[in-house]
């Protein structure tokens, strides 16, 4: 018996992502973009659970400039997986990451002196000009400097030899929603930042505001390059933005069958007796619960087997759900479910999951656990290998 890791068991609950998917959702939006714009793709957390080296080498080929990523593991196991794109970290450096990051020919966000003072000494010691980019914060509070105190800052960024003043952003705090009033206010100011650029005569390279929603609705906003996340992944930001036709799910969440048991009426379901059966019933148990990231809901939801809807019953448990198959007589053990995602002419959406867990897609989408291995399929190239993890108690 061969009991090496390459044969190892695969667990029958798995997040499956379709490259063919991605690349079609890349093309689409690349061909709405006008040829003078970048793509950045957003990968960060893991590209928002579907795995980044896989994203990051379908997007290469399909013309995207760099990749958008918040922490400096991330862009690390980029540059491990060989991806020499630019890779942007957005946020704040700690400085000890500062020489992680030239070593590897990253590209940070600069907001303040002494991270200016403390890159430009640590790109000289390393013989490099390196590229830095300026968050402009324009109202959403979060990182970045105030548009009306940046222009020093700038200055101080193109006296060091040893910096590249490439890139200056800003990001939309509403871009996706029909009232765009903040947005168009948050853009004016991030333009106050850029005619005063231009009187002194300080070229940027890349000037970038918008995320997913901005792309989609704000086309004047566009500049010389987009920050794309949520879109690539075929979830559109908001319900009112713009669709664009054609874009798909990439990621579909999927268990097998592991146990049919028969109710006799009076019977009760799971942890708590949250399900008390009315008439004799069968229900299917699918190896995947809370613990897997599914919602920890009681009597709500579905999953799609055979095509059709089978109700879930009782309470999640953590490596469990239950659902109801009594109208699914052709329903087998290791049958394949679908929880989020389509099979035969119906569709679980990550919105549907989302209202299941009172949340937003995003956080549906990134919440996925490790343990729930993740199956790349329709790659033209070979994906990346993903290890076999038993247990985490991390996200993606």
């Amino acid at each position: 018996m061969n009991l090496n890791s390459e044969n190892f068991p695969q667990r029958p609950a798995w997040t499956e992502i379709d490259l063919g998917k991605l690349r079609r959702n890349l093309q689409l939006i690349r061909g709405d973009l006008p040829r003078s714009v970048r793509l950045m793709a957003v990968v960060k957390d893991e590209a928002y659970g579907h795995g980044a080296l896989d994203v990051a080498r379908v997007a290469v080929e399909e013309g995207a400039w760099g990749f958008g990523l918040s922490t400096l593991e991330e862009a690390v196991h980029l540059r491990e997986g060989g991806i020499t794109a630019p890779l942007l970290l957005l946020g704040e450096r700690q400085e000890a990451e500062l020489e992680w990051c030239v070593a590897h020919n990253l590209t940070i966000c600069v907001n303040e002196p002494y991270a200016v003072r403390r890159l430009a000494k640590i790109a000289a010691d390393f013989g490099k000009q390196v590229p830095v980019h300026v968050k402009i914060h324009t109202g959403m509070s979060r990182y970045g400097v105030r548009w009306d105190e940046a222009l020093p800052l700038i200055e101080k960024i193109t006296a060091e030899k040893s910096l590249r003043l490439e890139g200056v952003m800003t990001h939309f705090s509403q871009s996706d929603e029909v009232d765009k009033t903040f947005a168009h206010l948050q853009f004016s100011r991030f333009q106050e930042i850029l005619t005063a650029l231009e009187q002194k005569k300080i070229l940027v390279k890349l000037r970038h505001a918008c995320n997913s929603g901005g792309f989609l609705d704000l086309p004047k906003a566009h500049l010389d390059m987009v920050r794309v996340g949520i879109l690539l992944y075929g979830v559109f930001p908001s319900q009112v933005c713009r669709q664009l036709p054609g874009i798909e799910p990439v990621m579909s969440v999927k268990a097998k069958i592991a146990a049919i048991q028969k109710l006799k009426t009076g019977e009760v379901v799971g942890y708590g007796m949250r399900y008390t059966a009315k008439t004799e019933r069968r229900i299917a148990i699918l190896p995947i619960g809370y613990g897997d990231g599914f919602p920890r809901v009681r009597n709500e939801g579905c999953a799609l087997i055979h095509g059709q809807r089978a109700p879930l019953l009782g309470g999640i448990a953590m490596d469990a759900l239950m659902v109801d198959i009594t109208d699914i007589p052709q329903a087998q053990m290791w049958d394949e479910a679908v929880l989020m995602g389509k099979q035969g002419g119906d569709e679980i959406t990550v919105r549907d999951i989302a209202k299941l867990k009172n949340s937003v897609t995003y956080d549906v989408l990134t919440n996925w656990r490790l343990r729930l291995r993740r199956k790349s399929v329709n790659a033209r190239t070979a994906p990346a290998k993903t290890e076999t993890v038993l247990a985490t108690d991390g996200h993606r």
